[in-house]
């Protein structure tokens, strides 16, 4: 029988490292799966394409679903957006790095700093470290750039003081003098970064998919959390992310696969962090919402079923 082609959507980061073992270590196509990944420019690119159909999964920050079920989104799309979460992955690894002029949040005042879309993703998380640092709306300028990478080289190329940024490009940035001004989880405790996001209608024609898909990454994760494969993952890691170096993988292993604060083991949606998350959004979201029922975003049993299983 022929593997079943998913399409995944996914910002060129370290947070995607389960999904390259899953490919390479074979533990997708042991579920019957042929997962291909395409690479995002950022959000608006990301969303719209997952609404409209254009691929089957997106790894995607869950405020961004929250923000298109809600009205609050940047992309204009020509499917009506009806998406839902059904894995999650981890907190965001998020750190707000800064320009090495940059040594205190006041030297941020009248400054213009990088996100991936103004309403969407983790804006309003820097929106909420800069509030949090003494730092109003009107006292810094953020610019839209798009993902991870594209961020990355803008600030490197001077054009925006800072920038929220996740492994490698965290540290690549350290090594050219750039700063680690605060690190979000700092700020906010839980939160409920990257999630695996679905359209509805798909994922009731493709519930065992979906299964096969988290079972292949919680495989992928206990084989990463494994220390005994710490050599191979690390060589994972330099073959799929162009340009990391032996430091990078070896840093960002230390982050990602910390046992407190890595990926989750579990691939367990973070209520409580969705919690963050949509208050976060009820502060800064326009038009002005009060959300909170983190079950309205996600939908569990498809993790449920998928945890209950063993594949034979």
């Amino acid at each position: 029988m022929n593997p079943v082609r998913l399409d995944v959507n996914v910002f060129l980061a370290g947070f995607n490292w389960p999904l390259w073992v899953g490919q390479d270590k074979g533990f997708f196509a042991r579920e019957g799966l042929d997962v291909r990944l395409e690479p995002t420019p950022g959000s608006i690119a990301q969303m719209s394409g997952l609404i409209d159909g254009r691929f089957d999964i997106a790894m995607t920050a869950i405020d961004n679903i929250v923000a298109y079920m809600e009205g609050q989104g940047e992309a204009e799309t020509v499917a009506q957006p009806d998406l839902v979460a059904v894995m999650g992955a981890d907190n965001g690894f998020l750190s707000l790095i800064v320009s090495p002029d940059i040594h205190h949040f006041s030297d941020l005042r009248g400054k213009a700093l990088s996100v991936d879309a103004l309403t969407t993703g983790y804006a309003f998380v820097l929106r909420k470290i800069l509030a949090v640092n003494g730092l109003n709306e009107g006292d810094y300028q953020l610019v839209k750039v798009g993902g991870m990478r594209e961020r990355f080289d803008a600030l490197l190329a001077g054009k925006h003081v800072g920038t929220l940024s996740v492994p490698p490009y965290t540290f690549a940035a350290a090594d050219k003098g750039f700063r680690i001004l605060a690190v979000a989880a700092d700020a906010l405790d839980h939160y409920q970064g990257v999630v695996a996001a679905v359209r509805r209608g798909w994922a009731d024609a493709h519930k065992g998919d979906i299964e096969s898909f988290i079972r292949a990454n919680i495989a992928a994760l206990d084989w990463l959390y494994d220390r005994a494969n710490k050599a191979e993952a690390l060589r994972i890691f330099q073959a799929h992310l162009a340009g990391a170096s032996p430091g990078d993988a070896e840093r960002s292993y230390a982050v990602l696969l910390d046992g407190r604060t890595g990926f989750f083991r579990d691939a367990k949606i973070d209520a409580v962090g969705v919690r963050t998350v949509l208050a976060l959004r009820s502060d800064y979201g326009v038009p002005r919402k009060h959300l909170s029922e983190p079950e309205k975003y996600s939908d569990m049993s498809f993790y449920e079923t998928a945890v209950s299983q063993t594949k034979v």
